[in-house]
């Protein structure tokens, strides 16, 4: 038997809801945890990796410091199917990035996610392809809003291809601006998230913050700004390589997308496929691939990516 130290406050933010992380744990480890008492006991069974669980039990008590908490499919998922290195390179423990307008703190949720959060800290173009669902574009904005907070960005641009899936913007009612709104929606609806309303608008007033369709950006130069090309999978190889060329000094852009979802016209290539090929291999640029495995909607959607990717693979 082995005694954990851990106060009663984070032993309830590490035990997830009726204790769910605590069993997947003592499932994963082949080690009982007992609770009841002051701390954790824990009793080893056969084949127990007691040390894998001490390491993973770390990690989230400094996660809980940070007022981070998991439920036990977020730690299901972060441990996978490998050992515990995983979690464990996974930093757990790291910082927040940035806490959203309700106090609750943002960070990487997923291998994927860290791995995106550190191809920002080292390179000024991320690519981040992957599924629905996988918190590529969230993070990205949080990221983003984080820099202008933090002074190192002077201002944000959040851009996104105005692509007709299966509508005309001819048909949409209003102007010009009220017909390209809808595509523009999930950025605002993650920005909304992350900032309070009123300084929200104070950004978007002074120019800190601009939400615009990607045609808005030709001719500009970006100096010391952070940009975010979304569903850039319905980015033609000109509109492309138009974005990647705005960036100025001091600036960094990450440009996601699901090449599994493209809306361009038949015969038209990707422009997102196309620069993550061409653009393989240069210093400063990086790529981050996230599966089906990272998705965080619904349980549902897991499945439902899978089962169309094994109907595309037959």
């Amino acid at each position: 038997m082995e005694h954990y130290s851990i106060s009663d406050n984070l032993k309830r933010m590490v035990s997830g809801e009726n204790e769910t992380v605590f069993r997947l744990l003592e499932g994963r480890f082949c080690v009982e945890i007992q609770t009841r008492l002051p701390g954790l006991n824990l009793k080893p069974k056969d084949g127990a990796d007691l040390q894998g669980l001490l390491t993973v039990l770390d990690q989230l008590k400094i996660a809980a410091k940070h007022g981070e908490s998991f439920t036990a499919k977020q730690v299901e998922r972060l441990l996978g199917k490998s050992s515990p290195a995983v979690v464990q390179d996974f930093d757990l423990g790291a910082a927040p990035i940035i806490r959203n307008r309700f106090g609750i703190s943002i960070g990487p949720k997923t291998p994927s996610q860290a791995e995106l959060v550190k191809a920002v800290e080292k390179n000024d173009v991320i690519f981040a392809k992957g599924p629905a669902g996988t918190g590529k574009t969230f993070l990205a904005v949080a990221l983003a809003v984080a820099s202008l907070e933090r002074n190192e960005a002077e201002r944000i641009c959040l851009v996104r291809p105005a692509v007709e899936a299966g509508e005309s913007l001819g048909f949409l009612p209003g102007d010009l601006k009220e017909k390209i709104a809808p595509y523009l929606r999930p950025i605002h609806d993650s920005l909304s998230e992350l900032l309070p309303p009123e300084k929200l608008r104070r950004y978007e007033e002074a120019g800190a913050i601009e939400v615009a369709p990607l045609a808005y950006m030709r001719g500009r130069t970006l100096k010391r700004a952070f940009i975010i090309l979304d569903e850039a999978q319905n980015t033609t190889i000109p509109q492309m390589k138009m974005f990647l060329t705005r960036l100025g000094p001091h600036s960094k852009a990450i440009i996601t997308g699901d090449t599994s979802q493209v809306d361009l016209a038949q015969g038209q290539k990707s422009g997102l496929e196309h620069a993550m090929t061409i653009l393989n291999g240069i210093r400063g640029i990086a790529k981050v691939e996230f599966t089906a495995t990272d998705v965080l909607r619904h349980p549902l959607v897991k499945d439902i990516l899978s089962a169309y990717e094994q109907k595309d693979s037959k």
